[in-house]
C-alpha cells in the first residue's frame, strides 16, 4: 500500500529486549485528520502515533515501528503496564464521541484492514492483542468507540471475535481478566470498554445476559489466540 511520510518528532528508543506485541487502534478525536496530524507533528504537544488513516483511505507515516511513539499514556493490557514500549499505534481520523462522532468509511476501514495485516506480518502480535485504546485506558477513553467495526476486521484476519457467544455465566472480573483487561476499576467502566469493542449494541456498563455470553466467548477465544 502507499504509505506518505509525515515525520514527528515525538518518539524515543524502545525498551531493549521489549517484544513488539500489541497493536492499539485509536480515533483522532479532532474536527478534521489535518488538525490531527499537525498536533501528532507539534513537539510541545507530546503526543504522536505510528500511522494516520484518513477517512478517504490515505495512510501517514509518522513513526518508524522501530521507535516508541506516544499513543497509548497510561495503559494496561494482559499484566503490562505503559504499553508505548511495546505497541503500535494507529490513528483513524474520526470527530470522536466530543465533535460528531459518525461511522467509519468503507475505504478509510480497508485501508486500517490492510495496514494492520502489513504490521501483523511484521510483528509477532497475536490476535488477543489488536484492542482499542478504550481496551487499554479503560477509565480514560472511548476511542475507537462502538461504531468501529471490528467484527470486519476479525473476519479478514485482524483481531479476534467469537464465533459465537457462550454460556451466560461465571464471574464478570474474572472474565475480563482472562481477555486482559485490568481489574481494579469499577467493574461499569470495565464492561463499558468490553462492550464499545466486542458488544457494540449495548454500551451501558451492565453485566446483561447477553454480555455475560459475549464475555465467556471472548475469554475462551484468548485462550488459544
Amino acid at each position: 500500500m502507499r504509505i506518505r511520510d509525515r515525520p514527528s518528532p515525538n518518539h524515543d528508543e524502545r525498551p531493549a529486549g521489549t517484544p513488539v506485541d500489541i497493536l492499539v487502534l485509536h480515533y483522532t478525536g479532532m474536527r478534521s485528520g489535518e488538525a490531527a496530524i499537525a498536533r501528532l507533528r507539534d513537539p510541545v504537544a507530546r503526543v504522536s502515533s505510528h500511522y494516520v488513516v484518513e477517512e478517504d483511505g490515505a495512510v501517514f507515516r509518522l513513526v518508524p515501528e522501530a521507535r516508541r511513539a506516544w499513543h497509548a499514556g497510561v495503559s494496561h493490557w494482559r499484566g503490562h503496564a505503559l504499553l508505548n514500549g511495546r505497541s503500535i499505534g494507529i490513528e483513524i481520523v474520526n470527530p470522536g464521541h466530543e465533535f460528531g462522532y459518525r461511522p467509519f468509511p468503507a475505504l478509510q476501514m480497508a485501508a486500517v484492514c490492510e495496514l494492520c495485516l502489513e504490521i501483523l506480518d511484521r510483528h509477532p502480535i497475536p490476535a488477543r492483542n489488536v484492542v482499542a485504546h478504550s481496551d487499554v485506558a479503560p477509565d480514560r477513553k472511548e476511542d475507537p468507540g462502538e461504531l468501529f467495526d471490528w467484527q470486519g476486521l476479525a473476519a479478514n484476519g485482524v483481531g479476534l471475535w467469537p464465533a459465537r457467544d457462550g454460556q451466560a455465566e461465571g464471574d464478570p472480573l474474572s472474565l475480563l481478566r482472562g481477555i486482559g483487561y485490568r481489574t481494579d476499576l469499577a467493574l461499569p467502566v470495565l464492561l463499558r470498554a468490553f462492550q464499545r469493542h466486542w458488544r457494540p449494541e449495548r454500551v451501558d456498563g451492565v453485566a446483561d445476559a447477553g454480555t455475560l455470553a459475549r464475555l465467556a466467548a471472548v475469554a475462551a477465544a484468548c485462550e488459544g489466540n
